[in-house]
């Protein structure tokens, strides 16, 4: 068994990056693409997970750049055979750890693996690299009428490596769904350095075991994807958003329901939004929207090719929303409207740092009927810890954000004490509730004590058996999801 306890400026059970392999992977990847410079392994050193403390720093002993899947295998050899732990890193957005390099190690960035090599508009596929930009796979699509609709919130700036590895989801994923929906093949190295090809542009596959499904989602920790095939879409050119204002939490969740399963209607995202978030964001845009006595807020988008279909879908929702309660509802269908309206719910997590930037933010998910005990049970640990809990999120897959919020007259230390409590109290709920603690973010650093304790114990031990028999030295993304 590995120990990560650092001693001595090295970490128990793997090999120290000495000249000897800063050469080796110099003569793999090319000298100008191997950096052992302080300013580029502090960029790698941090990712967006609200918990790291200012002074954080997670610092690989080396960047590496690989542009091939050839390199990627040779980098993988020779840390498997110095016992050198990897990070793969893409754009560094990721809100659970997933990114950090906490043994130190190598880092392997996919900056250079970065190309969109083919939009196949016969298979309707594109094929792309992990490195892109995901809304720049969107941009391709849709100058062929395609879209790639798998993507989370964060589309401008993540990864689609990332968003494979995290098999993230986001807004879409009521009508479209998440990643894994979308992959139709990889190009995946393993630890040891083997090259696996999985899947293609083929719709159906039960020939074996489904291996891709195995990396999707896996955090980085079985193997590093280098090439991506991913299932388009026609492009949705017709599409509204509404706002629907609530008095509380109940009779915005009610009517999610009330649309869909006895409504018949599948909007394209269906967005839930506390009255405290609301109230923030809005401040935060100078946005000029009814907040008196609005205890609750949803977002409902609808899109489709027919713009007559899509106005007969915007009054139905708008019905079904009134019928539900609704006191107040506004309907954004050209593209400014609606961008106003999304960015109310898009510069949430920033209008709350304005104020509160001491916080932590979860990723819960329950059934959606479960989402008003969420609520209930928030409010009840406001009461008792003392800190405030906003709530958002995605109502119509029931995936949600709770995030606590430091007082300014907390100190510190019981902040941190607070944190862990509140983080807990809120896990075990969620299991209580048939729920489970990550929806699309991952379970990374930032929550694999509670994943060790929440997880069911044979599914655990088969995630283990699964890692040792890929990843024999423990070298990939060691220290996520759990500990060996």
């Amino acid at each position: 068994m590995l120990n990560y306890e650092k001693k001595g400026g090295f970490f128990m059970g793997y090999g120290a990056v000495t000249e000897k392999i800063i050469l080796e992977l110099a003569e793999i990847a090319g000298a100008s693409h191997v950096w052992t410079t302080e300013e580029k392994r502090e960029a790698c050193s941090r990712d967006e997970t609200t918990t790291l403390r200012p002074e954080e720093r997670f610092m690989p002993d080396i960047v590496v750049a690989p542009s091939s899947a050839r390199e990627v295998s040779e980098i993988l050899q020779t840390a498997n055979k110095y016992k050198i732990p990897v990070t793969p890193r893409g754009g560094g957005t990721g809100l659970s750890g997933g990114a950090l390099a906490l043994c130190g190690g190598i880092v392997i960035s996919d900056e250079r693996l970065n190309r969109i090599i083919e939009i196949d508009e016969e298979n309707m596929a594109v094929v792309t690299e992990p490195g892109v930009i995901t809304s720049e796979i969107n941009a391709a699509a849709a100058e062929k009428g395609l879209a790639y609709t798998g993507y989370p919130m964060s589309v401008l700036s993540c990864h689609i490596g990332g968003n494979v590895a995290e098999n993230a989801g986001g807004g879409n994923a009521v009508k479209y769904g998440v990643t894994m929906r979308y992959v139709l093949g990889l190009e995946v190295v393993l630890p040891t350095g083997e090259i696996l090809t999985l899947g293609g542009k083929l719709m159906k596959d039960v020939s074996g075991y489904s291996l891709k499904e195995l990396f999707v989602g896996s955090e980085g920790t079985l193997g590093y994807v280098t090439k991506i095939i991913l299932r388009l879409q026609p492009l949705m050119r017709n599409r509204a958003a509404l706002l629907a204002l609530f008095a509380d939490t109940e009779g915005a969740i009610a009517a999610v329901p009330r649309m869909m399963a006895r409504g018949g209607l599948i909007p394209s995202s269906i967005e839930y939004i506390d009255a405290y978030c609301y109230v923030k964001a809005c401040e935060f845009l100078n946005e000029e929207l009814p907040t008196e006595g609005v205890g609750a807020v949803l977002l409902v988008e609808v899109d489709g090719s027919d713009q007559d279909a899509l106005d007969n879908d915007i009054e139905r929702a708008g019905e079904l929303l009134k019928a539900g309660g609704a006191s107040e509802i506004y309907v954004a269908d050209t593209r400014f409207t609606r961008e106003r309206i999304w960015a109310v719910r898009r510069n949430i997590d920033e209008a709350l740092r304005v104020t509160d930037p001491v916080q932590t933010d979860e990723d819960i998910v329950v059934p959606i009927s479960k989402i008003p005990d969420i609520a209930r049970g928030l409010k009840e640990m406001e009461r008792r810890f003392g800190v405030r809990a906003a709530n958002f999120g995605h109502a119509g897959d029931g995936n949600l954000h709770p995030t606590f919020l430091k007082p300014t007259d907390m100190t510190m230390e019981r902040w941190q004490s607070v944190e862990m409590e509140i983080e807990w109290e809120l896990f075990r709920m969620t299991a209580e509730l048939g729920g489970v603690i990550s929806g699309e973010h991952g379970i990374g650093s930032k929550r694999k004590k509670y994943f060790a304790e929440l997880c069911p114990r044979e599914n655990l031990e088969l995630m283990k058996k699964i890692k040792k028999a890929l990843d024999p030295n423990n070298i990939m993304n060691p220290g996520k999801i759990f500990d060996l």
